[in-house]
Protein backbone atom coordinates (compact mmCIF):
# COMPACT_ATOMS: atom_id res chain seq x y z
CA UNK A 1 0.00 0.00 0.00
CA UNK A 2 0.76 3.25 -0.61
CA UNK A 3 -0.31 7.05 -0.63
CA UNK A 4 -1.29 8.85 -3.82
CA UNK A 5 -2.93 12.59 -4.07
CA UNK A 6 -5.27 12.53 -5.79
CA UNK A 7 -4.32 15.92 -8.33
CA UNK A 8 -7.10 18.15 -10.79
CA UNK A 9 -5.82 21.25 -12.41
CA UNK A 10 -2.17 20.99 -10.45
CA UNK A 11 -3.71 21.00 -6.70
CA UNK A 12 -4.31 18.25 -4.34
CA UNK A 13 -8.06 17.44 -3.29
CA UNK A 14 -7.44 14.32 -2.08
CA UNK A 15 -4.89 11.41 -0.57
CA UNK A 16 -5.77 8.28 -0.31
CA UNK A 17 -3.99 4.75 0.58
CA UNK A 18 -4.01 2.15 -2.33
CA UNK A 19 -2.11 -0.34 -3.84
CA UNK A 20 -0.50 0.63 -7.44
CA UNK A 21 -2.83 -1.74 -9.30
CA UNK A 22 -6.05 0.08 -8.03
CA UNK A 23 -4.63 3.13 -9.57
CA UNK A 24 -3.52 1.92 -12.79
CA UNK A 25 -7.65 1.17 -12.90
CA UNK A 26 -8.86 4.31 -12.55
CA UNK A 27 -9.43 5.08 -16.09
CA UNK A 28 -12.68 6.86 -18.29
CA UNK A 29 -12.23 5.19 -22.10
CA UNK A 30 -7.97 5.09 -22.08
CA UNK A 31 -7.96 8.97 -20.46
CA UNK A 32 -7.15 9.19 -17.10
CA UNK A 33 -9.97 11.83 -15.06
CA UNK A 34 -7.64 13.14 -12.75
CA UNK A 35 -4.02 12.00 -11.81
CA UNK A 36 -3.15 10.14 -8.46
CA UNK A 37 0.27 11.06 -7.92
CA UNK A 38 2.35 8.86 -5.40
CA UNK A 39 3.34 10.85 -2.23
CA UNK A 40 5.20 9.69 0.75
CA UNK A 41 4.92 10.24 4.52
CA UNK A 42 8.42 10.40 5.08
CA UNK A 43 9.17 13.21 2.73
CA UNK A 44 9.71 16.86 4.51
CA UNK A 45 11.16 19.71 3.09
CA UNK A 46 13.02 17.60 0.72
CA UNK A 47 14.24 15.39 3.18
CA UNK A 48 13.26 11.58 3.82
CA UNK A 49 12.99 11.62 7.82
CA UNK A 50 14.20 8.27 7.66
CA UNK A 51 17.36 9.00 6.09
CA UNK A 52 16.09 7.26 2.59
CA UNK A 53 15.23 9.26 -1.10
CA UNK A 54 13.10 11.96 -0.57
CA UNK A 55 9.73 11.80 -2.98
CA UNK A 56 8.22 14.57 -4.51
CA UNK A 57 9.56 17.64 -2.07
CA UNK A 58 6.72 17.21 0.55
CA UNK A 59 4.03 14.37 1.85
CA UNK A 60 1.20 15.71 -0.40
CA UNK A 61 -2.18 17.28 1.68
CA UNK A 62 -5.28 18.74 0.53
CA UNK A 63 -4.44 22.36 -0.75
CA UNK A 64 -1.17 21.56 -1.71
CA UNK A 65 0.25 22.24 -4.76
CA UNK A 66 1.32 19.46 -7.76
CA UNK A 67 4.50 21.29 -9.54
CA UNK A 68 4.45 18.73 -12.27
CA UNK A 69 7.54 20.92 -14.18
CA UNK A 70 9.64 19.98 -11.05
CA UNK A 71 7.88 16.82 -9.90
CA UNK A 72 6.61 18.19 -6.16
CA UNK A 73 4.22 19.35 -4.10
CA UNK A 74 3.98 22.23 -2.01
CA UNK A 75 1.89 23.74 0.59
CA UNK A 76 -0.11 26.88 0.15
CA UNK A 77 1.13 30.33 0.63
CA UNK A 78 1.00 31.39 3.69
CA UNK A 79 1.76 35.02 3.27
CA UNK A 80 2.29 37.48 -0.07
CA UNK A 81 5.51 38.55 1.37
CA UNK A 82 6.54 34.44 1.76
CA UNK A 83 9.17 33.21 -1.01
CA UNK A 84 9.11 29.98 -2.43
CA UNK A 85 12.41 27.90 -1.73
CA UNK A 86 12.74 25.28 -4.43
CA UNK A 87 15.68 23.33 -2.45
CA UNK A 88 13.29 22.55 0.29
CA UNK A 89 9.97 23.31 -1.16
CA UNK A 90 8.79 25.39 1.76
CA UNK A 91 7.86 29.38 2.20
CA UNK A 92 10.25 31.06 3.71
CA UNK A 93 9.52 34.85 5.50
CA UNK A 94 11.39 37.57 3.86
CA UNK A 95 13.15 37.82 7.38
CA UNK A 96 14.47 34.82 9.50
CA UNK A 97 12.65 33.43 12.43
CA UNK A 98 14.41 34.46 15.62
CA UNK A 99 17.13 31.69 16.96
CA UNK A 100 15.41 31.79 20.24
CA UNK A 101 11.94 30.57 18.72
CA UNK A 102 10.46 27.49 19.97
CA UNK A 103 10.56 25.91 16.69
CA UNK A 104 14.34 26.18 16.48
CA UNK A 105 15.01 24.49 20.19
CA UNK A 106 14.55 27.71 21.73
CA UNK A 107 11.87 28.67 24.36
CA UNK A 108 9.97 32.00 22.70
CA UNK A 109 6.79 31.34 20.34
CA UNK A 110 6.83 33.37 17.80
CA UNK A 111 4.31 34.58 14.99
CA UNK A 112 4.63 36.49 11.69
CA UNK A 113 3.08 39.93 11.31
CA UNK A 114 2.51 40.82 7.69
CA UNK A 115 1.61 44.19 7.76
CA UNK A 116 5.39 45.07 10.10
CA UNK A 117 6.70 42.19 7.90
CA UNK A 118 8.46 40.98 11.47
CA UNK A 119 8.20 37.93 13.90
CA UNK A 120 6.48 39.12 17.19
CA UNK A 121 6.17 37.14 20.16
CA UNK A 122 2.80 35.36 21.13
CA UNK A 123 1.94 35.26 24.63
CA UNK A 124 1.96 32.12 26.11
CA UNK A 125 -0.52 31.31 29.04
Amino acid sequence: MAHFAKVMHGMVVDVIVAEQDFIDQLTDDGVRKTKYIQTSYNTIAGVHTLGGTPLRGNFASVGYTYDSENDVFYPPKPFDSWVLNTTTWTWEAPVARPDDAIINGGNVAYEWDEDSQTWVTLSLP
